[in-house]
């Protein structure tokens, strides 16, 4: 995979120093004609070399060495290297590092390196499955591409060796080859019959940019795949963790050949499958999230629309790709049965209720996954603290978004655990009128008890230590109330859909009210679960077709559960 994506990148230059550790690695590039080798036995003067060859010749130069202290003896170099901006490639071979310590020969430490000696240390370990094989091809990438990244420095590559004898592969497999460029490069082709925009976690969008998205997926059939932190309002959005979240279909609209993604992380769980991925952010960075990433384009996401827009070549506005996608959540939409109360229930119930321009702040998992399956206002943006991916603070991201703009009115949504565990942040003295919490309690960590998690499997044992059932009060009725009221908030709640539509018109007026207010809504993790089936189910909730391709994966005993919910 290294040699590969060396011949890839025109890295051909080599200092190589003699070893056993990196005889497998030798051995193959000096019966490449490709290579350009010279032999240095002294490591210190191998890296001062190897200065000299980038320097006069502005390629890239490779360092090769064996384990023990040879690679020490690169340090010298590789700090002249880095200050001087010389892009070198020191390849260092190692046996398997779990051995580094335990008194084996010829093992040393290279997890970490000097600062200022090397731009980026990766290691690189042997492979041994298709996870080993996608993060090695990562890694290798991106200390190649990081040579000549954001200014030009040397890279270490900490290369494993389990020191095979077997040389008999003639042609080098292919693997993935990720480029990197920007705006001042020749960009690729963009081919495609339809191409896809994936939107992850986004801060709100100007107008130009909108704009520009919306000109490029008018010349290239795109449309724009979101969820509720997406923020994009423009007309080719498509909501998609209804299509992509089934259970018993795959819909056909998932795969394309190219698909964009900007944004940061998403908590849409959406099972895409692009061809090909191409990456847009200011950082550069390698970002795999879908494990088709094959270019990086390192500028803003306004200059990327912008000029691929002026090579629109076949400007016929075909929107074939927008109107599959509508007609696919269109059927689904429409055929969404019959749910319990949940907290899917009132996203269903609620999301086109939120006033104008509001805000909206989902905890994560429960509470996002429910709300992801509506669309909400156009003008109500959405967030989710999906960067850490953690339970704990979404309230006060809540108090301090609230806080930054008194006008608005932001609406929360979280589960009991997310609440509890941020509550003091209901106490901070500066929370205003303008907020509004709608906390959803089912008396544990939903999650773990819903039907698609390996926590279920426990029964009603998940309560005891995996779900942390039983907490906080252990859905008291008076709890909560009592806490908030005596903040200064206004309380209601509701165990009922009955209850809960007599009280949502109060809970989402448009109007400030005279206190902050707090909605608390009692569900049962039953329910929860079975709505959850119910939204992933819709293509086949008819019983014996579901029976029919479902009894191999699910057996016997797998198909009596889904009868028994269905029956209910």
């Amino acid at each position: 995979m290294l040699i590969y994506l060396m011949k890839k990148k025109g890295i051909r230059k080599v200092v190589a120093s003699p070893g056993t550790t990196n005889i497998s690695f030798l051995a193959s590039i000096q019966s490449d004609p490709f290579f350009e080798i010279i032999s240095s036995v002294d490591e210190r003067s191998a890296a001062y070399i190897a200065c000299g060859m980038a320097a006069e010749s502005g390629e890239t130069v490779a360092l090769t060495c064996t384990g023990a202290t040879a690679s020490r003896n690169y340090l010298p170099g590789l700090t002249e290297a880095f200050y001087r901006k010389l892009p070198i490639l020191a390849i260092t071979s190692t046996q398997p590092t779990g051995r580094v310590g335990q008194n084996i020969p010829q093992v040393i430490d290279r997890s970490i390196v000097p600062i200022d000696a090397v731009k980026m240390t990766v290691q690189i370990p042997m492979i041994r499955d298709d996870e080993d094989y996608k993060a090695c091809n990562i890694l290798i990438n991106k200390a190649l591409l990081e040579i000549r990244h954001n200014g030009i420095g040397p890279v270490h590559v900490n290369l494993t060796t389990m020191y095979s004898k077997n040389f008999s592969v003639k042609n080098l497999p292919k693997t993935r080859n990720i480029e990197r460029f920007t705006q001042n490069d020749t960009l690729p082709e963009l081919k495609s019959d339809h191409v896809g925009i994936y939107v992850g976690a986004h801060v709100k969008w100007s107008k130009q940019l909108s704009d520009a998205v919306d000109l490029f997926c008018k010349g290239y059939n795109a449309v724009v795949f979101c969820d509720q932190t997406s923020n994009y309002k423009g007309q080719f959005a498509v909501p998609i963790s209804l299509v992509c979240n089934q259970d018993m279909y795959r819909s056909s609209l998932r795969t394309m050949d190219v698909m964009i993604h900007i944004g940061e992380v998403s908590g849409a769980y959406s099972t895409m499958n692009p061809k090909a991925v191409w990456r847009v952010s200011d950082d550069g960075e390698l970002k795999d999230t879908f494990g088709k990433l094959k270019n990086i384009f390192q500028m803003s996401e306004l200059n990327f629309f912008e000029l691929y827009s002026k090579n629109v070549k076949n400007n016929q506005n075909d929107d074939s790709y927008l109107r599959a996608w509508k007609l696919e959540n269109e059927e689904l939409y429409n055929n969404i049965p019959k749910l319990p109360f949940s907290n899917i229930w009132i996203a269903e119930k609620m999301s086109s209720k939120l006033p104008e321009k509001s805000v909206l702040h989902l905890g994560i998992l429960n509470s996002l996954r429910s709300w992801n399956f509506f669309e909400v206002p156009k003008s109500v943006l959405g967030y989710s603290n999906t960067g850490g991916f953690g339970i704990d603070g979404g309230v006060s991201s809540l108090v301090g978004a609230s806080i930054a703009d008194p006008s608005k009115l932001f609406f929360g949504v979280f589960g009991d655990l997310a609440f509890f565990y941020d509550l003091n942040v209901n106490g901070n003295r500066f929370i205003g009128n303008n907020i509004r919490i709608l906390l959803i309690n089912n008396g544990g960590g939903m999650e773990f008890k819903n039907y698609n998690n390996e926590g279920s499997m426990f029964g009603k044992s998940v309560n005891d230590y995996i779900a942390a059932s039983g907490h906080f009060g252990n859905k008291s009725r008076e709890l909560v109330k009592d806490f908030v009221e005596n903040l200064g908030f206004q309380y209601i709640s509701a165990d009922s859909k009955d209850e809960f539509m007599n009280k949502i018109d109060l809970f989402t007026t448009g109007n400030q009210t005279s206190k902050p207010l707090v909605f608390e809504v009692f569900t049962n993790s039953e329910d929860e679960s079975r709505a959850l089936w119910l939204m992933r189910n819709i293509k086949h909730t008819h019983l014996g077709r579901f029976e029919h391709l479902g009894k191999k994966v699910l057996g016997d005993k797998g198909i009596r559960l889904v009868k028994h919910i269905l029956n209910k």
